[in-house]
């Protein structure tokens, strides 16, 4: 008969590298076979109830029971019903910790919406007439400059808030489970911030904001699926009359329709979908246990004695 064992075990040597290969690919495929049955089976419970997924349970919250206690947390959880919360981590609150970052964001957010709308009472969205308006504004017009002083410098200011906000949340880990869905709305901010600035980057229609709307559009010429100059641009049909940039400017050059487009964005559209985006973004802040902070820290005198 002939003789199965392994030539290197008759001289007594430890296994060989094929034979360790061949020890471990037996291994994977026989868990494979244990962990791939229940796998499928919790991939098809999955999809029967999508409700129980990890991504739904970070968008939605679910309802508590129906007792005394859990209707007194749904009054004290509500943001309508119970503006302030009921109780905070003392130590999620210091300025050292949070930087204050979201509610300056905010703040300078409602003194652009006010200097922008005393703005629109002295500017015209036309070729004509956009630039002798600013110039109006700022040797006429009392207190002009001031008025456009503010609204440019709170511009700045909310980017860089913005920015540092997301910094900070970064770095505390705050944008972990259960407030991964929140960190997404504030992705969401951040580009609409930068999208508000460089809108009103053309409003005064001078050589600074001509150049960098060209130089911005020019970019998203080579935009992915979009641009025709961008990935697989060529191959969704896209030319130089239908991509993005060409729905951007309405048009082909920065003209007169490019300026209209950028006043109505900058004006109207983003910034109601903006203040969409930011009730949804407070309104998760409480849902999700309110400000994250580090483990709250027991003053001595709230220490109590052990008993002897």
């Amino acid at each position: 008969m002939p003789d199965d064992t392994n030539p290197n075990e008759k001289k007594g040597k430890a296994p060989g590298l094929v034979d360790a290969i061949r020890t471990g690919v037996r291994e994977d495929l026989e868990s494979l076979k244990t962990d791939l049955p229940a796998k499928a089976k919790e991939s098809l419970e999955t999809l029967k109830s999508p409700t129980k997924t990890q991504v739904y349970t970070s968008i939605f919250r679910h309802k508590h029971d129906d007792t005394p206690r859990n209707r007194a947390l749904g009054v004290l959880s509500n943001v309508f019903l119970h503006l302030h919360p009921a109780k905070i981590n003392r130590d999620s609150v210091r300025y050292s910790y949070t930087w204050g970052m979201g509610g300056i964001t905010f703040y300078l957010f409602l003194v652009l919406t006010f200097t922008g709308t005393l703005l629109m009472f002295y500017y015209h969205p036309s070729k004509v007439q956009a630039f002798r308006d600013v110039l109006y504004l700022e040797h006429d017009v009392p207190f002009g400059r001031i008025l456009r002083n503010m609204h440019r410098w709170a511009a700045h200011l909310m980017v860089i808030a913005v920015e540092l906000h997301m910094f900070r949340v970064f770095l505390t880990g705050s944008y972990k489970k259960p407030r991964e869905f929140n960190w997404n709305v504030g992705v969401i901010l951040l580009v609409l911030t930068l999208l508000l600035s460089f809108t009103g980057y053309l409003l005064p229609d001078d050589q600074l904001g001509f150049w960098a709307v060209t130089v911005g559009t020019n970019m998203a010429r080579a935009t992915p699926l979009l641009g025709h100059e961008g990935p697989f641009g060529a191959q969704m049909g896209m030319t130089p009359y239908n991509d993005v940039r060409f729905g951007l400017l309405g048009g082909s050059i920065v003209d007169a329709n490019a300026l209209l487009r950028s006043y109505i964005w900058h004006c109207i559209g983003i910034p109601i979908i903006a203040s969409l985006f930011m009730v949804v973004h407070f309104w998760r802040v409480r849902k999700d246990g309110g400000i994250s902070g580090p483990a709250q820290v027991n003053l001595d005198s709230e220490v109590k004695e052990a008993r002897k």
